[in-house]
């Protein structure tokens, strides 16, 4: 923490809001601060979770539809799956744990 701020204000209880365009999708923030200007709650929606339904979605229909691949394989192409969404998610490498049970 600097010694003094950078910007001087007179804090007061307060709720804030911001929207920030990233390369991923959109990212909403809001904090609420105390009368002392202290962060007492924040809450940020990053776009992974704003898509996480249509990912999961995608992945089931995906997978149905090609469940015939090698394991291997049906691994791989849902890994491409899910990054076709979240290219953030590429950069852990075998993210995706798969348990494939065929009936």
């Amino acid at each position: 923490m600097p010694d003094e701020p950078f910007v001087n204000v007179d804090p007061r209880d307060a709720v804030g809001y911001g929207c920030t365009e990233a390369p991923r999708g959109i990212l909403y923030h809001r904090y609420s601060v105390d009368a002392d200007g202290i962060i007492v709650d924040a809450k940020i929606v990053p776009p992974t979770s704003q898509n996480q339904k249509v990912i999961e979605e995608d992945l089931y229909h995906f997978a149905s539809k090609y469940a015939q691949l090698q394991d291997d394989e049906l691994v791989w192409r849902c890994e491409q799956t899910i990054r076709n969404y979240d290219p953030c998610i590429s950069c852990a490498t075998h993210f995706l744990k798969a348990k494939i049970e065929r009936l």
